[in-house]
């Protein structure tokens, strides 16, 4: 049966900011009561391990665990858990980028230490202390991650509040019946990414935000209001579909009063919706009809955003508040001309992406997603795919900000109730996105593509999902067996390389079928590099694909069938993992049209060329060919000029017409000096480039995306790093080390150059061991004996400590106690602190015979002591309690049997980069304090360079 004509939908959509200061994250409406509070500051980190409870930090040992009895967290999910021998970091946060590569890691994620082999550096856990005012109390408080690398399950003050397996789900607990209200609180997490759940790099740990929110208990659900739209002779009728939860126990009456708000902040039009009621512990969604006159359209030119405010009132009374950003526009899928935006046919020229970026791994602060999309759009992409995954809120944010289109994609395609419930949280979390334009089911399921469980799978989900979402045309990138299996139910058909089949053949036999080029082969090649090195993990920029893949050739076949909405390459960014074709010493893919750090590659320069109207010359390869004199180079030209002069050292080598939508290629004999090409359009000039032979490097330049940043403690500035010749041209062969400190209110987060072969750390983070005191034994005496004449008792005099309970000493005698602990190698630098705990009363404490305390009250929680280390050495060190046994305050009271731990920190190594192919890149992260930030780079021989970075606080 024939569809009609199109997959048409006019509609509004609107991503959900709950009401909140940006400044303070606190309300900002008198009367609300919603928050929504940054949780990503604070947090202790731990390596355990996948496979021995004992390194796991004994959790779920206990003999009664927190599956058996609520609030029975053990171990490090215990609330008491010592965990000031963590690590300090801040959300998000990647811990798989701090680990080393081997050879003997997995391909597919790039050669880091993590997975089913390493289950010493495969499992972290995660712990925080917060603070719930009194005030709190009679709100509901959830808490919110963003997500999770991977199987994560997660306690608070030891009560087990949920498990997401996914790395790429959002997740919410309600945590208000678990808080000590007036008191402090603890989250712990636990993440095990033992288990790949993606192909390619996926990083480890909290890497994108957590959130606390607090509400009034009758409130717009989370992601409650959902946005469509009508467009009639220049005005909208927008339909608000609001989900109140009421969870008082009794009835509640209420009034929803909407405000639509322009980029000015007027407002433009408004409805109150009075007499409302809801039974107690109840939702139900309430749809209200919102007028608009000759509504501002949300585009890829001008992303227009409105905001709507919702508020939920009682008795004249606001107890909540909830924001959604708003973008008006259209949207069509028709099969025989494309892909329609506001009416307009626009050809999608897109691109695939991983979430990962050099230095920081999947942790990309939000900044820096907004460096990354600025990138693409400066080639003139229009679309991204989230590939392969649900990408993270703020990212969507970003698309709708600076008016990228998206590609939403779901992470693993099934129809059980666990499919349908990811499938359904992801889309109602995104569906008021104006950058979303269509959805993907999923990517390339080879057991499914080309049968008929394929065609029931994609049309069992795909009719699920309209429930969820009916407003935007659903596809699937299917890699094969297009005519059978998924692409007989698909609304839009996604073929993933045209070298797979005949998309004619296919549009002939579905013509209801609009197509998008879901993937589509790139050039592949290593920036800078001209010659391919695959033994040492790179390619050729120039390596030319066969006749039919790559670049120009997909872009030609996509823009030339009318049918087909456009294409998404693979890739925009170069990514860790699936070095393909190539195998260790490379670790990062290079299929990306920009390498891992952003910078552009020559093939850049070609789609930059076609899909912008600016004016484009580019010259490749550079002309840096010491060796090579008289012999020839080719010389490739990308450019949108009508016709392309090649000057070398002055002397015209001719013109040459540029085909459309095409390049042009010299054989050049080199000679140093300049290469000049000149672009004409009407027989005018009217761009031009050139590329000179250098001296040697000479001094280092550092330039900024950013000089100014807020002093948020999330903000970042993307710094390249590249050297000069003394004659201040860039030399686009140095691999100069450079090393950098910083001062002022902020830090380095990562570092990178862009070799796909390069093993160095991206991160110099410091070092946090932990050394447990541990063989405890124990002998009581009447005497005053020395504190060496006690260590010096024979074996004999010593039984261990707690076999039979407190029940066996006397009372009336010392209680002595004596372990050890083993330190490594340890220098000036290093600071040694023992977190010590109460084994006796009023105890005195000795360390390899010398006192650190006395008289300590057993219920003094600062027993913290940095260690002398004098007093200190390699290998056992030997721990003394004295004092008289601990005496129960009731008799049910569990006396510790834990003497402590020893926290062994290092500080982080010098920061610092190789250039590649004459880049690098440092991130630079602010902190909450304002002021100057000053990064100065040096290197033996050249120039330094400074560079300086104004942080301050509030919006600009």
């Amino acid at each position: 049966m024939k569809l009609k004509s199109i997959l048409q939908t006019l509609f509004i959509c609107a991503f959900v900011l709950p009401c909140f200061s940006q400044n303070s994250n606190t309300n900002n409406v008198v009367g609300s009561e919603r928050e929504h509070l940054s949780m990503d500051f604070g947090w202790r980190f731990a390596l355990g391990h996948a496979k021995d409870y004992a390194k796991d930090f004994s959790n779920g040992t206990s003999y009664f665990t927190y599956f058996a009895k609520t609030g029975y967290g053990d171990g490090a999910a215990a609330p008491e858990f010592e965990d000031r021998t963590w690590r300090e970091v801040d959300i998000p946060h990647d811990w798989a980028v701090e680990l080393p590569f081997s050879a003997e890691a997995s391909h597919s994620h790039g050669y880091k230490t993590i997975g089913w082999k390493y289950p010493e550096t495969s499992v972290g856990w995660y712990r925080k202390r917060f603070q719930i005012p009194t005030s709190d109390l009679g709100k509901k408080i959830s808490i919110q991650f963003d997500g999770i690398h991977r199987n994560s399950t997660v306690w608070v003050n030891g009560f087990y509040v949920g498990n997401e397996p996914s790395g790429y789900a959002s997740s919410v607990y309600d945590i208000t019946d678990y808080l000590n209200y007036g008191g402090e609180n603890v989250v712990t997490v636990r993440a095990d990414a033992s288990i790949e759940e993606g192909w390619y790099y996926e990083g480890a740990g909290i890497y994108r935000h957590v959130w606390l929110n607090k509400t009034d208990r009758l409130h717009v659900a989370q992601y409650g209001t959902f946005v469509t739209s009508e467009l009639k002779d220049n005005n909208a009728e927008l339909t608000i579909r609001t989900t109140v939860e009421n969870q008082y126990p009794e009835t509640a009456k209420f009034t929803i009063e909407q405000t639509l708000f322009d980029a000015s902040n007027l407002a433009v039009a408004s409805q109150t919706y009075n007499f409302l009621s809801l039974e107690g512990n109840l939702d139900n969604t309430f749809f209200q009809k919102l007028k608009v006159e000759n509504p501002k359209l949300w585009s890829i030119e001008s992303p227009y955003l409105y905001r709507l405010e919702t508020l939920v009132k009682q008795d004249g009374k606001t107890v909540d508040c909830y924001n959604t950003n708003v973008g008006i526009r259209t949207v069509r899928f028709d099969p025989n001309k494309g892909f329609f935006l506001n009416g307009k046919n626009v050809k999608i020229k897109g691109v695939n992406n991983h979430q990962d970026h050099a230095g920081v791994g999947t942790a990309i602060p939000d900044a820096l997603q907004e460096f990354r999309i600025m990138k693409l759009k400066e080639m003139g992409c229009n679309a991204i795919r989230t590939s392969h995954n649900p990408a993270t809120s703020d990212f969507l944010d970003a698309c709708d900000r600076l008016g990228m289109l998206v590609l939403d994609e779901n992470r693993l395609m099934g129809i059980n109730q666990e499919h349908f419930d990811l499938l359904k949280r992801f889309m109602v979390r995104d569906r008021n996105h104006p950058s979303i334009v269509i959805w993907s089911l999923g990517n390339e399921e080879w057991k499914i593509e080309g049968n008929e469980k394929g065609a029931r799978i994609t049309k069992t989900m795909q009719e699920y999902a309209q429930k969820v979402d009916s407003s935007r045309a659903f596809t699937a990138a299917v890699s094969g067996g297009w005519d059978n299996g998924s692409g007989q139910t698909m609304q839009v058909m996604g073929y993933n390389y045209i070298v797979q089949g005949d998309i004619d053949v296919h549009h002939k036999k579905f013509p209801w079928q609009c197509g998008i080029g879901t993937e589509e082969s790139n050039t592949i090649g290593t920036r800078g590099v001209y010659a391919d090195d695959r033994a040492n993990g790179r390619m050729a920029a120039t390596n030319r694909m066969p006749e039919n893949v790559g670049t120009e050739s997909g872009w030609k076949f996509y823009l030339e069938r009318p049918f087909l909405a456009g294409l998404f390459f693979w890739t925009g960014f170069d990514y860790r993992g699936e070095a393909n074709p190539l195998v260790w010493p490379a670790v990062n893919s290079e299929f990306g049209l920009v390498d891992l750090c952003g910078f552009p590659k020559d093939i850049f320069y070609y789609l930059k060329s076609w899909w912008t109207n600016k004016p484009v010359m580019h010259i490749m390869p550079h002309w840096n060919w010491k060796g090579n004199e008289g012999k020839e180079i080719k010389v490739t030209i990308y450019s949108n000029a009508d016709e392309v002069e090649l000057v070398l050292n002055k002397k015209s080598l001719g013109k040459k017409t540029m085909p459309k939508n095409g390049h042009i290629d010299w054989m050049v004999t080199y000679q140093p000096g300049t290469l000049q090409a000149k672009g004409f359009t009407n027989n005018k000039m009217v761009v031009a480039q050139q590329v000179e032979t250098t001296d040697v490097p000479a001094k280092i330049v550092l330039s900024a995306d950013r000089t100014q940043i807020k002093a948020d403690g999330q903000d970042v500035s993307v710094i390249t790093v590249q050297v000069n010749d003394n004659k201040n041209r860039m030399v686009p062969t140095a691999d100069n080390e450079i090393e950098f400190t910083l001062d002022g209110p902020g830090k380095i987060i990562g570092v990178g150059n862009g070799d796909p072969a390069s093993h160095d750390p991206e991160q110099f983070v410091e070092s946090v061991q932990r050394a447990s005191v541990s063989g405890l034994k124990f002998m009581q005496s009447s005497s005053s004996q020395s504190i060496d004449k006690i260590i010096e008792n024979t074996d004999a005099d010593w039984k261990n400590a707690f076999e039979k309970g407190y029940g066996e000493y006397d009372f009336s005698k010392n209680l002595i106690i004596k372990g050890s602990f083993f330190l490594p190698d340890f220098n000036e630098k290093t600071e040694i602190t023992f977190y010590a705990k109460s084994l006796t009363e009023n105890q005195s404490l000795y360390v390899n015979g010398k006192l650190l305390a006395e008289v300590v009250k057993r219920d003094n929680p600062d027993q913290v002591y940095v260690l002398d280390h004098n007093i200190l050495k390699k290998g056992e060190n030997i721990v003394v309690f004295v004092g008289k046994p601990i005496v129960k305050k009731v008799s049910w009271e569990e006396i510790s049997t834990n003497p402590g731990e020893i926290k062994i920190y290092n500080p982080a190594t010098q920061w610092k980069r190789k250039l590649f192919s004459g880049y690098a890149q440092i991130i630079v992260k602010s902190s909450k304090s304002e002021g100057e930030i000053t990064l100065k780079a040096t290197s033996g021989g050249i120039q330094s360079s400074i560079i300086k970075i104004n942080s301050k606080l509030g919006e600009f």
